[in-house]
């Protein structure tokens, strides 16, 4: 223990050259006064600490010492030479052996930490390490370790600097740790730095004080009472006494505290990366700080200017509780054997005290908190924050709380605002019931403010007549202007309401019935405000008309909504129809052109049948197409195609594409240039219009078929109880620009062929790829039967499509 190389039982390296040396020898020089002065500093700096270490270490030996008297019944020379002589039959060392038998007869939570230790079979290495490696040698030295920071500290009780010093040498400096901080909690919230190692100077004096509200690692650990480890400082984002020194080291903080109240914060710093720590290096650091604990009870404050005055005892606090003049209730934490907090005992009510379930105080005075009240028990309930308080001493205030209680096994809630502030061991807690009556009329004084209402009412006896402040901003008037009664309304108001007004006032004065009238009312600021007045007689012991009494509501914003409404449902009401009567005309027009089953087309070498199925709202006219034109030549131009859209604008540039394809078609060209041409029309003189077509020209002579497409899905042909759909080829779809060439190709059709043309409303889903959809086509195609109608209609029955679009297929059967 009084070594250069070692401290509290641990061996360290010695110290690397200073920066700028080496190795190697260098010339003498003569040391400076300066220097010689460091090196004078720095001597007594390491023999007051190993002098510190051997003091720890010597009071544990004492210890061990004193025990063996007790036990043995000797004197202290032979309990040192058995101490000796246990030492040499155990091959220990005297710490090991004294921090053994302090152990076996302290039997307490040191001791437990320990045995814990060292009977794991998991245990790991040095904190922060990487490997978690098995050490049996800091096995040995866990005991010592502990009992020594502990003798260290209950030498230096009443100084928390020698304290955190002694933590540092003893015990957490063999952990790997550099610095520790022991925080005191201050009432207020704030911390105060107590007691601090391994820090350099300048962040001492910096850190000395943390204002409330600042967050801090110390001050997580305090506000969530419990231990935080922190694997890398920079990374969680905490700032924290000596984080510009080592801002990448790990930090643990741990509260510190006994009997349910938290005196305090250990905070202990790392300096490179912590690693995930095993339970048993985790308890380690929860018993030192139990440890630091104990010491900090009796402690004073390290800045006793920052503490707020405390009372001496409970009986100061009852009488505080009598004075005020709210209901207080002084309580005092219970503990079970173990010191652990497990309820708190009222002891005092004041004689203000109003329970909320209506108890008297009697029923009250002594018992258990949670027995007295066990709703409060819930989470994040009255329990918990008077926990929170007695343990880190910050007060709690608050507003308008809920507080619910048990009568009859019937929870009860009533409002209240709740203040609780820790007084030595003491808590007391102060609560205001809110009065039923004040919240009443506080709740209907902000009803009528957010209603613009105003109430009044009028003694036709004396003539009084009495506003409250609503009804004069309503009317415009000064709090000093004198109120407008009720038969002086038709001079307020516009010269069109009067009637309205007299007989508002004949079936309230008169016929004495509750009555209402809405006008417009002209303030003498010239503003006019649509008004609703409701009002009703009240009547005396003889049933005469005594006094009129009402409300006034300012109903401009209805008024004018109401207005507006009606604007807007004769501006729908047209829309519709405007709209209803496009769709018509829409629908009229696309049922001329493309009838849903118009007959079958015999043209030489083929016959052809077609199926239109509109689309199911009325609203989606849409703009499929259809046409087959038999030229002078003998040959035959087949079409399908559709424009994008739907409704008039659609429909029409459906009937100017498909009467431009037939007209282009007798020129004899092929269908190649014919969408090339049709697309120069869509382009130029159709607006807004793109579109999407099949076109092909049919030989019969020969049974060829030339074909091309823009941007339409391709044919599909049945041959032989086999179905496919042909190859894709190159064409952009119509209207997307002026000049587009279309390619085309040939295919050699024989008899009994049949051919199908179609828009995407026939296989088109929104939960399927188009190759899908075109691939269930093809095996439908394939596998029906019979003649070309009953094909047709099996294809459109058959439809997978989702989207209500139209539909168009043409089935092309060849002779």
């Amino acid at each position: 223990m009084t070594g250069d190389t070692t401290r509290g039982g641990a061996v360290h390296p010695p110290s690397a050259p200073a920066v700028g040396q080496t190795a190697c020898a260098i010339p003498h020089q003569s040391p400076t006064p300066l220097g010689r002065l460091v090196a004078t500093v720095e001597r007594l700096r390491r023999e007051v600490l190993e002098a510190q270490a051997a003091a720890d270490g010597r009071a544990l030996v004492e210890l061990a010492k004193g025990i063996l008297i007790g036990q043995l019944n000797c004197t202290p020379a032979a309990a040192a030479r058995q101490l000796d002589v246990l030492c040499r039959e155990s091959g220990t060392s005297r710490l090991e052996l004294a921090a053994d038998i302090v152990n076996q007869a302290s039997r307490d939570h040191v001791s437990e930490i320990a045995s814990a230790f060292v009977e794991s079979a998991g245990s790991v290495g040095s904190v922060g390490g990487a490997d978690g490696a098995e050490d049996p040698a800091e096995h040995s030295t866990v005991s010592v370790r502990l009992r020594t920071a502990e003798s260290g500290m209950l030498a230096a009780a009443s100084d928390t600097q020698a304290v955190a010093e002694s933590l540092l040498t003893n015990a957490l400096g063999p952990l790997g740790a550099v610095a520790v901080a022991v925080w005191t909690a201050v009432p207020d919230g704030s911390l105060a730095l107590a007691g601090h190692a391994g820090f350099p100077p300048g962040d001492a004096v910096r850190w000395r004080h943390v204002p409330p509200g600042v967050s801090t690692v110390a001050g997580l650990a305090l506000r969530e009472r419990r231990l935080v480890t922190l694997a890398r400082l920079e990374r969680a984002g905490l700032p924290s006494i000596g984080h510009l020194q080592w801002p990448d080291g790990g930090r643990m903080a741990v509260p510190t505290g006994t009997g349910g109240r938290i005196h305090g914060v250990l905070e202990i710093c790392w300096p490179g990366p912590l690693a995930p720590q095993p339970p048993q290096i985790v308890r380690q650091v929860e018993a030192l700080a139990e440890l630091c604990a104990h010491t900090m009870d009796a402690a004073p404050p390290g800045d006793p200017t920052a503490l707020e005055a405390v009372l001496p005892d409970v009986a100061e606090l009852i009488d505080l509780a009598e004075g005020l003049q709210d209901p207080a209730v002084v309580l005092t934490p219970v503990l079970d054997p173990d010191g652990r907090l497990t309820d708190f005992r009222i002891r005092h009510a004041g004689s203000r005290f109003v329970d909320p379930v209506g108890r008297p105080r009697g029923d009250v005075n002594g018992a258990l908190l949670l027995e007295a009240y066990p709703m409060a028990a819930a989470e994040n309930g009255l329990f918990d924050i008077i926990e929170r308080v007695h343990a880190t001493g910050e007060p709690f205030r608050a507003e308008r709380m809920s507080l619910t209680a048990l009568v009859d096994q019937i929870p009860l809630t009533s409002v209240a605002d709740i203040s609780v502030s820790r007084h030595g061991a003491a808590v007391l807690l102060i609560w205001r019931i809110e009065d039923e009556t004040a919240r009443l009329a506080n709740l209907l004084q902000h009803a009528q403010r957010l209603g613009r209402i105003g109430g009044f009412e009028e003694n036709l006896a004396t003539g009084e007549t009495t506003w409250n402040a609503q009804l004069y901003a309503l009317h415009g008037l000064p709090a000093t202007a004198q109120p407008v009664r009720l038969r002086e309304l038709p001079g307020h108001a516009h010269p069109d309401d009067s009637v309205a007004l007299g007989r508002f006032l004949r079936a309230l004065l008169h016929h004495r019935r509750p009555s209402s009238v809405n006008f417009r009312l002209q303030r003498p600021d010239g503003i006019t405000r649509h008004i609703r007045v409701v009002a009703e007689p009240v009547l005396d012991a003889n049933r005469r008309l005594h006094a009129v009494r009402g409300a006034y509501q300012d109903i401009s914003a209805q008024h004018w909504t109401e207005v507006a409404l009606a604007a807007t449902r004769d501006q729908l009401a047209h829309t519709e129809a405007e709209s209803a009567e496009r769709n018509r005309l829409a629908l009229q027009l696309q049922h001329a052109i493309m009838p849903p089953t118009p007959p079958a087309v015999e043209a030489p070498g083929m016959r052809v049948a077609v199926r239109y199925r509109p689309a199911e709202t009325e609203s989606l006219v849409g703009g499929d197409w259809y046409d087959t034109v038999v030229l002078p030549s003998g040959l035959i131009v087949l079409s399908v195609g559709d424009v994008a859209g739907h409704g008039i604008e659609a429909a029409t540039g459906m009937v100017v594409l498909r009467n431009a394809l037939r007209g282009l078609a007798v020129t004899g060209a092929g269908p190649g240039q014919l969408l090339s041409w049709l697309n120069t029309v869509t382009h130029n003189l159709a607006k807004h219009v793109t579109a999407t077509a099949v076109c092909g020209v049919f030989d019969p002579r020969t049974r060829v078929l030339r074909w091309a497409r823009a941007g339409h899905l391709p044919p599909v042909l049945v041959r032989g109880g086999r179905a496919e759909a042909f190859p894709l080829i190159e064409g952009l779809l119509l209207g997307a620009l002026p000049d587009v060439t279309y390619g085309e190709r040939e295919v050699q059709l024989e008899p009994d062929d049949t051919l199908l043309m179609y828009t995407d409303g026939l296989v088109e889903r929104r939960d399927s790829s188009v190759q899908d959809s075109l691939g269930h086509l093809v095996n439908a195609a394939a596998a029906g039967a019979g003649d070309l109608d009953a094909r047709l209609d099996r294809l459109l029955a058959g439809s997978r499509s989702d989207t209500d679009d139209d539909t168009c297929v043409i089935g092309i059967q060849v002779g």
